[in-house]
């Protein structure tokens, strides 16, 4: 089958699409939700954006997509070839790379999204963040999904893999809402909201005005 085959197989069959550890277990969020349409809780977080939108780690772009038909400016920027193709392919607009390098227009977006415990990547949380305190401007947020109370940090080496498909290596750390003020200190980011809905868990980190 062609990689473009392939591709189409994923939209066909979402459940195929995951994120898993060397041991081939999956390891965080449903996959089957990554390319379906955004409803419930994911519909609801999308009120909390302010434009423009970055979605860090984007996979598929679910979000990207859904903030566009709210015409609402939103770019995705996703390391996984075969996932930034297929974003690409559902009309997401989609930056192939890795949040640590340059990005164009750094300082301007007001919201970045972390979702699907993606605040985990890189496998340092706290270094993630204080990345995106420089690329989001004052006064602007950053939207994190997160673990359940109590869930202890450890870090895996992950990647994600659909069928015959699979994107490079990456360090990966599970952060439990109840340690996210600790996560965010000396960063300039203030906790300013954390959330339940359907099952997950949710906070708001705003950055800090200047002047």
């Amino acid at each position: 089958m062609s990689h473009a085959a392939r591709l189409d197989a994923h939209t066909g069959d979402s459940g195929a699409l995951h994120l898993r550890d060397a041991s081939g277990n999956v390891v965080v969020g449903d996959g089957r939700r990554w390319l379906a349409p955004v409803i419930g809780a994911d519909e609801r977080l999308l009120d909390r954006m302010i434009p423009p939108v970055l979605d860090v780690g984007c996979g598929p772009a679910r979000h990207v997509l859904a903030l566009s038909q709210r015409n609402v400016s939103a770019v995705g920027i996703e390391v996984t070839p075969f996932a930034v193709d297929l974003a690409r392919r559902r009309g997401a607009r989609v930056m192939a790379g890795s949040i640590f390098e340059p990005l164009p227009g750094e300082g301007i977006w007001a919201t970045a999204l972390l979702l699907d415990g993606n605040i985990g990547i890189g496998g340092d949380p706290h270094a993630l963040l204080e990345r995106l305190s420089a690329v989001v401007r004052p006064g602007g947020r950053i939207l994190v999904e997160l673990s359940d109370p109590g869930t202890a940090s450890a870090t895996d080496r992950v990647r994600m893999a659909s069928g015959t498909s699979a994107g490079p290596w990456f360090e990966w750390t599970t952060v439990g809402v109840d340690t996210l003020d600790q996560v965010a200190a000396n960063l300039g980011l203030h906790v300013a909201a954390t959330w339940f809905d359907e099952g997950r868990w949710f906070g708001q980190l705003d950055t800090r005005q200047t002047g």
